[in-house]
């Protein structure tokens, strides 16, 4: 796991120097603590900070090819580099690392562009190919890795992180409005776009290439993998064939995300998804089981009890790190600004804080069960939408009642325990069955509560757009006749998953304190099978992960596969507050003199969204988040445009 920069220069164009690569390599040095290396040659400079788990002492990149006419960096894991370098070495293929890093130069030779599709990672590649002139570069297919990019005059810089790019001299930073529509819409940015002005990133699952004997350097993008459910029954297949199935290939997802020349350890939240893996680790592994868990002083969002039933039935040597709401205070700022987008939530706080504990306890490596909601269905969302197309369907069902009572359980404030609200809740957006973010439309609606404090100058710039056009752009052709969960599992899988979990929430997190994360659930194999399941094996009834819990139906504690789903919360708007006040330096980021210089929101409005924080009185989501997203969007402005960001 590294971090990754260089510059691309026209012919006519000054080429890259070496203070510019160390500039911007230095901004990464938390992706990379280990060392970093640069190459300058004509045209093409590439730099690379390492964070060394596979061939520590012969790892180091740039890694070229024998005729040493292809050179490559890349940030990630090549998880099924064995396999691959065995078949290349019967090819006749000679190596001069044992790094999974070399496997991809190897594969270029062989197969070009196409290399990518053999992989089996996490990673993003920025290849130079000194023959065809020509910079190759490829993102994973689910957007684990980031890979940023911004055209400047004659020249193309990329990077893993955004800071990297503002590490040049005389770069324009402003925000993007549409960008910022999107993130107080869906929690993250979609297909290329970032939250600022010119900074582009390359989607998952696609790749670009750039001809260096173009003056415009105009890159060319396409997608070489999709994320598509296209579920479909198999014919004489039984439910424990499925089971089966998918016992054995998150088990050789496991054994070859634990692939590293370091320990490897494995993240425990209490929920099924990290028994899953953990269990897994310790039961079908030779890997000694070491495991690292969050727990919160506030009880409503603390899940102790069942990360240790976990621990207990596994033995497993395990420690954890205990946060209350000053802890979240604290390290907001700087998790903001590892972040690089505004958060809506404080939740990626407490996981940066986390992988600091892992890091602390000598572990570069973290196995974790992100993904498994979205390719099993494991979210209330899905759930949501199905008990609405039944309210749709038969508003005088007098069992509908029944029904929401048996969601949110874990919540103090839950919105089925006043039935009126519940009613309104449940009934939104019924007219928009058909369209293929109709399960999302109540996530939409709440986040957009920011966008009502935007200065009237941005609200302006804003009229006409629609966060669901924005959405449709980026959407298969033909998913308005897939089926409904289907159609809800896309567009997760579109926004949610790539914007803000494997982002904000995950690679940011993790990498600022020089941990990977590794996540078995998003395999594409694991990926591409949960895809084609029909929906009953998902969502049964109101029923989240069956296959999945029928799978490890004999390996995992009953009280952990009975429990209900209870996602990863953390306290947000009370963290700011002490004894009705706000703590000084919130109170001196949101006072009217610095909201009016920023020009990003309405003074009165805020004025007003903090007095009702200050008093208790924001318990809902929408207000929680409208303040959480104006305090990160004014640090991310104060950090990154007014001021020249720091390491």
């Amino acid at each position: 796991m590294c971090g990754i920069a260089g510059i691309i220069a026209a012919a006519s164009a000054a080429p890259p120097e070496q203070s510019e690569l160390r500039s911007m390599i230095a901004a990464l040095h938390h992706r990379g603590p280990d060392g970093s290396r640069i190459r300058a040659d004509g045209q093409v400079g590439l730099a690379h900070a390492r964070l060394s788990i596979i061939d520590p002492e012969g790892g180091w990149q740039p890694i070229h090819n024998p005729g040493r006419d292809v050179w490559v960096i890349f940030n990630g894991e090549i998880f099924n580099h064995i396999e691959l370098r065995t078949a290349l070495e019967r090819q006749g293929h000679r190596f001069y690392t044992d790094s999974d890093t070399e496997v991809i130069v190897h594969l270029y030779d062989r197969y070009g562009e196409a290399f990518v599709e053999h992989l089996n990672g996490q990673f993003a590649i920025a290849l130079h190919d000194m023959r065809r002139q020509r910079m190759v570069f490829a993102r994973d297919r689910v957007g684990i890795r980031p890979l940023h990019y911004r055209r400047l005059p004659g020249r193309l810089a990329f990077a893993s992180e955004i800071k990297a790019l503002f590490a040049l001299p005389g770069q324009h930073r402003a925000f993007d409005v549409q960008a910022l529509g999107e993130i107080f819409s869906f929690w993250g940015t979609l297909d290329s776009r970032t939250v600022f002005q010119d900074v582009s990133q390359l989607p998952p699952g696609h790749r670009m290439v750039v001809d260096l004997r173009d003056p415009a350097l105009q890159p060319r993008i396409e997608r070489y993998w999709a994320w598509q459910h296209l579920s479909a029954d198999e014919p004489g297949r039984s439910e424990d064939d499925y089971a089966a199935e998918l016992h054995a290939l998150l088990i050789d997802a496991v054994r070859l995300q634990l692939r590293a020349d370091v320990p490897v350890g494995a993240y425990l939240s209490g929920g099924l998804d990290s028994a899953v893996i953990a269990t897994l680790i310790a039961r079908h592994t030779q890997t000694p089981l070491r495991t690292f868990s969050l727990g919160f002083s506030d009880a409503e969002f603390d899940e102790r009890i069942h990360q240790r039933t976990l621990v207990d039935a596994l033995g497993t040597e395990h420690s954890e790190i205990l946060v209350d709401r000053a802890d979240i205070a604290a390290a907001f700022a700087q998790s903001v600004f590892h972040a690089e987008s505004p958060l809506v939530r404080t939740a990626p706080t407490p996981l940066m804080l986390l992988a600091g504990h892992v890091q602390d306890a000598g572990y570069k490596v973290a196995l974790t069960g992100e993904g498994a909601d979205e390719v099993f269905a494991g979210y209330d969302l899905f759930k949501e939408a199905r008990v609405r197309r039944f309210m749709a369907r038969q508003p005088g069902s007098r069992w509908r009642g029944r029904i929401l009572e048996r969601l949110y359980p874990y919540l103090d404030h839950s919105p089925v325990r006043s039935p009126g609200f519940a009613e309104r809740f449940f009934r939104e957006g019924a007219e928009q069955q058909a369209q293929p973010w109709f399960a999302h439309l109540p996530r939409i609606r709440s986040t957009q509560r920011v966008l009502r404090f935007l200065h009237p100058d941005l609200r302006r710039q804003l009229q006409g757009w629609r966060a669901e056009d924005a959405l449709q752009a980026g959407l298969p052709a033909g998913i308005r006749d897939w089926p409904p969960l289907a159609r809800d599992q896309q567009v997760e899988a579109t926004t949610l998953l790539p914007g803000y979990l494997l982002s904000s929430q995950g690679d940011r997190m993790s990498m600022a304190r020089s941990v990977e994360g590794r996540y078995p659930f998003l395999d594409h194999r694991v990926v591409e099978f949960g895809n084609r399941l029909p929906a009953r094996f998902k969502l049964r009834g109101l029923c989240e992960k069956y296959l999945l819990k029928r799978a490890m139906r004999d390996e995992l504690p009953a009280s952990i596969l009975q429990r209900h789903k209870q996602p990863y919360r953390a306290p947000d708007s009370g963290c700011f507050f002490a004894q009705g006040q706000p703590l000084p330096w919130v109170a001196a980021a949101l006072a009217p003199d610095r909201l009016a210089a920023s020009g990003l929101f309405d003074t009165a409005a805020v004025a007003h969204l903090v007095e009702k924080c200050r008093s208790g009185r924001a318990i809902g989501f929408p207000d929680n988040m409208a303040f959480v997203g104006i305090l990160s969007t004014l640090l991310l402005h104060e950090r990154f445009v007014q001021t020249a960001p720091g390491a």
